[in-house]
């Protein structure tokens, strides 16, 4: 037998597992890396997070990401040099990351890696297979780091008729479900997506979905008026700025908010040609109105998501991701849901910034111990598989 492959089964057998979580999202702001100890799996799992450390990318770095990332036409050797680019990157920051933790590559038992999107393109209409592509090979981070890796977490979910994303639902229900309380568990990343756990817990009646954008609009926008800042810091520039009325409306007539649910998007719909179409002959929208009327959308269309696709009108309401930091966005989505008790998700025991890192290394928990892996298994709307390709080390 490969002792590698001996290794991998030994992990299995261990009461916890030392996993190391990596989410980078389309906001591009870095590498969020969670070391966590998993016992047990499925609604029995247990997690401890050791240690978490966001480490922010170069500029340099961004631009190459962003000169491929949901663009229709693209230099092709660019996103294969990419592919190793970046988990060679990825591999460098977690060796620095886990010796400023005083932690050795061998006591980590298994990377859960996110990787990078760079499409997202669900096809709603049938003509063509939902497909989804992340960047930052396996192989590069198992071999580099001495560590395996599980990566590539939403593709089985797409080859099941899912369209890969949002994969939240998994972790939000094994770890935050609890009985005799509604909960809408929201993220507020590049875009917003929620996860709905029924009081009673019954799985069939979990919700899930993309609501449309959370941040990535809103980013855009600052870094063209704004090129010195990446985001919104406080929600400072939508408080100075109005809410133009007549934008905001064509906005949310878009065909994306009609669609049903559940469903999943990207930057590859809500781009900035996307909202230039909306602005046509209209002229006195100045940068921070724009950006006062970006966040009202991402607000109005969270909150419209809720109210039309979770089955209860009254529960407790946990946001996490960076929206959750915008005081204009967490009035707004108060303002619009107020039967909703609203906290931020550190109320569970899992700070914001780490959940979707740690949401990983859950996955690859699931990879390594559900011992019910089924074809024909539900969580509410979305297949429930065992997902992620197994990288080993040499």
């Amino acid at each position: 037998m490969n002792p590698q492959i001996a290794q991998l089964f030994q992990i299995t057998q261990k009461s916890q597992r030392s996993i190391l979580g990596l989410m980078s999202g389309t906001s591009l702001d870095g590498l969020d890396m969670a070391l966590c100890t998993f016992s047990g799996s499925g609604t029995s799992t247990k997690v401890d997070l050791k240690h978490f450390h966001s480490e922010p990318y170069s500029a340099d770095f961004k631009s190459s990401i962003r000169a491929i990332f949901a663009k229709e036409n693209i230099h092709f050797p660019s996103l294969s040099t990419l592919n190793a680019q970046i988990a060679r990157t990825h591999a460098a920051i977690i060796l620095q990351t886990l010796a400023s933790w005083g932690v050795k590559p061998e006591e980590v038992d298994l990377i859960a890696s996110h990787g990078q999107t760079v499409m997202h393109r669900p096809m709603r209409d049938g003509s063509l297979p939902h497909s989804t592509l992340q960047i930052g090979d396996g192989d590069h981070l198992a071999h580099l780091t001495g560590i395996i890796t599980i990566s590539d977490f939403r593709q089985k979910h797409v080859a099941a008729g899912g369209e890969g994303a949002p994969l939240a639902m998994f972790g939000d229900y094994f770890l935050f479900t609890k009985p005799g309380e509604d909960r809408v568990l929201v993220n507020i990343g590049g875009i917003g997506n929620f996860t709905f756990l029924p009081a009673n817990q019954d799985p069939n009646e979990i919700r899930v979905t993309d609501t449309g954008p959370g941040n990535t609009l809103i980013d855009l926008f600052v870094r063209k008026f704004w090129p010195e800042k990446g985001f919104d810091a406080d929600g400072k520039i939508a408080a100075s700025g109005k809410v133009h009325t007549v934008l905001l409306d064509r906005l949310l007539a878009k065909t994306f908010f009609h669609e049903s649910f559940p469903k999943s998007t990207g930057p590859e719909y809500f781009n900035e040609a996307w909202v230039h179409e909306s602005m046509q002959n209209l002229t006195d929208i100045s940068p921070a109105d724009l950006i006062a009327t970006l966040t009202r959308l991402s607000a109005v269309s969270i909150a419209s998501a809720i109210a039309s696709y979770v089955p209860k009108n009254t529960g407790c309401m946990y946001v996490s991701g960076g929206g959750a930091r915008n005081p204009v966005m967490m009035q707004q989505l108060r303002a619009e849901l107020p039967n909703w008790n609203l906290f931020d998700s550190s109320a569970l025991g899992i700070s914001s910034e780490s959940k979707e890192a740690i949401l990983f290394g859950l996955l690859a928990n699931e990879t390594c111990m559900d011992s019910h892996p089924s074809r024909d298994r539900r969580l509410g709307d979305s297949p429930w598989l065992s997902m992620g390709k197994i990288s080993l080390p040499n």
